[in-house]
């Protein structure tokens, strides 16, 4: 019996099929030595730690599809990334706290989790429909751990969604139906969804129109992506600055008569006997069935506690780059809002700006904003003191301390961007219970 036919057809049938193999396993191969190299990279930066919710993965359930690398927004940092078959998060980081990725997955692999065991996160306790444990008080937006401004947006508008639902929500009488506190993002959705329901709504904000946004530098780049608000419908911005966003939400609240109490800060909330609560301000007192509160995680600025820090020349934020014109700037902080103050104010003319950082490394910052201090560095603009801390404000210098000895630098301003403490305090006088995460959602 002649067999050589058939073993010319496996041939044939068989060597293209071997050469896809090979090739299959040649790029799997190299995927996972590039990406093992990146999240090598990652590691010995320091930049280990997410600063939001973030994705954990189950490498038992993974199917290694890579459903969840092309699904995230954040795909050009490459935050994820497949190794040996298996998801992992590479640059940490990066994480914004998108989501996109559990959505994705079709073997249910990932959860998202606050904080890490290395550094807990403090989460008020939010059930599914946004109520609190205090039945009535609600919360949405970056006070609750989501700080992206279109899963604020949508929280906000899911948040009133639910307050919507509850008895007695409409019917008229002394109370106001929900009074909202904070006007970023979720603050802004959240009274858009109470007037398009017809309920009486009140809203109040202790600073300005935006939130957490209007605190950022001039001309940042805001990443954002498609979202809906009642009444307006979708907005498209996907990369933008603060002040067209802002001025979005300006013409948002000139269209639709959203009225805003600015400068206003809540001081009490109390229950009312018959139901409800009064909420009492630095301005007015509110009775009302529902409160929202929308007012983001900065709370009080935290604080150096060093010797001289009461100064003027001392502040918690930077409004405009400009003023520092021709200054010597020592920015304290190694976060985001750090280092695109000192990038920002390193560009005016004649500045001599110091950043001053009490770890080795950026592990909170983006990408972009580390490569800007990069360049800012080697062109001489920016002297970066790492592992430093500060030891004194002086009136005309700052004494730093660095690897235990001091170094005393000009100084004309200083801007500690050091983030806000979350206002615990506020939240438990109030009876809400606030959790430190570590990994858990």
């Amino acid at each position: 019996m002649n067999i050589q036919p058939d073993i010319y057809q496996y041939l044939i049938i068989g060597a293209p099929l071997l050469a896809i193999w090979m090739l299959y396993n040649w790029y799997k191969t190299t995927q996972t030595r590039a990406n093992l190299a990146i999240k090598s990279d990652a590691i010995a930066a320091g930049l280990t730690e997410p600063a939001s919710l973030h994705p954990i993965i189950n490498s038992t359930l993974c199917l290694g599809c890579g459903s969840c690398v092309n699904a995230c927004p954040e795909a050009k940092h490459q935050v994820l990334g497949l190794i040996d078959n298996k998801s992992e998060l590479l640059n940490p980081s990066d994480c914004i706290g998108h989501g996109a990725c559990k959505t994705a997955c079709p073997a249910n692999a990932i959860e998202l989790v606050f904080g890490t065991e290395r550094r807990g996160l403090d989460i008020p306790n939010v059930r599914p429909d946004f109520q609190t444990n205090v039945p009535g008080i609600y919360i949405a937006g970056e006070l609750g751990g989501m700080g992206l401004i279109k899963n604020a947006t949508e929280q906000g508008r899911k948040a009133m969604e639910e307050i919507a639902k509850v008895s007695g929500m409409g019917s008229g009488g002394d109370l106001l139906d929900v009074l909202v506190v904070g006007a970023g993002p979720a603050g802004i959705t959240a009274t858009l969804g109470a007037m398009e329901k017809k309920l009486t709504v009140k809203t109040i904000e202790q600073e300005s129109l935006g939130g957490t946004v209007a605190q950022f530098p001039r001309g940042k780049l805001v990443m954002t992506a498609p979202a809906k608000l009642p009444i307006v419908g979708e907005f498209q911005f996907k990369e933008t600055t603060k002040e067209k966003l802002i001025d979005f939400w300006a013409e948002v609240e000139r269209k639709t008569g959203l009225k805003v109490n600015y400068k206003e800060r809540v001081d009490h909330i109390d229950h009312l006997p018959e139901g409800g609560f009064e909420v009492t301000t630095n301005k007015s007192v509110y009775r009302t069935r529902a409160v929202l509160l929308a007012i983001g995680r900065r709370g009080t600025p935290r604080k150096l506690g060093v010797p001289g820090e009461e100064q003027t020349k001392v502040v918690y934020r930077l409004v405009d780059p400009a003023q520092y014109k021709g200054k010597h700037v020592l920015v304290v902080g190694g976060g985001d809002s750090a280092l695109e103050a000192a990038t920002s104010i390193a560009d005016e003319p004649g500045t001599t700006v110091t950043i001053s950082y009490r770890s080795a490394a950026f592990g909170r910052a983006k990408e972009k904003n580390r490569r800007r201090v990069e360049a800012a560095v080697e062109s001489g603009r920016l002297n970066l003191m790492l592992s430093s801390t500060v030891n004194e404000v002086l009136e005309s210098e700052v004494v730093l301390n660095l690897n235990d000895e001091l170094h005393r630098i000009p100084n004309d301003s200083v801007i500690v961007c050091a983030g806000g403490i979350l206002p615990t305090g506020f939240l438990k006088q109030i009876g809400i219970e606030v959790e430190t995460k570590y990994g858990t959602a």
